[in-house]
């Protein structure tokens, strides 16, 4: 998870939400990346998404269910469904979501739905360094 932070603060450099995520294989870091919507005026481009395009380039191969996902903040509707479409093995996030988490704040793709792939997930990992870089990012936002 603190490599995942470290991509966070990396997304801070475009103004984009701070949001990191790495996907690791066997212990090793495969992929690593950061929201950069407002970077790339793209809003497809989770920290997650990206995670997962380059894990999927790296090992040739879309179906990811040996890889576990590391992120910073509960994942969201897109993000979860990125998630089961590449059969992702594990979920570990840092802060939970009340406005837009979709792996048990606002709703729980994983779990809820008859979906054809379930995962591993946990919450709440470091989430109070998770939580206070998106919280302190906002509040400089919403001061000028």
């Amino acid at each position: 998870m603190k490599e995942a932070l470290k991509e966070a603060k990396k997304a801070l450099l475009t103004d984009d939400v701070p949001i990191g995520a790495v996907v690791v294989k066997d212990g090793v870091i495969i992929a690593r990346a950061h929201n950069e919507k407002e970077k790339r005026n793209d809003a497809t481009a989770h920290a997650e998404v990206l995670a997962i395009r380059k894990a999927t380039k790296k090992l040739n191969n879309w179906w990811l269910e040996d890889v576990t996902i590391y992120v910073t903040l509960e994942p969201c509707a897109m993000c979860m469904g990125a998630m089961i479409n590449s059969r992702i093995g594990r979920l570990v996030f840092g802060a939970w979501d009340a406005k837009g988490g979709c792996c048990g704040s606002v709703c729980d793709l994983n779990k809820d739905y008859k979906f054809n792939h379930k995962f591993e997930t946990l919450g709440g990992v470091m989430q109070d360094e998770c939580g206070k870089i998106i919280t302190d990012f906002f509040k400089e936002k919403r001061k000028k």
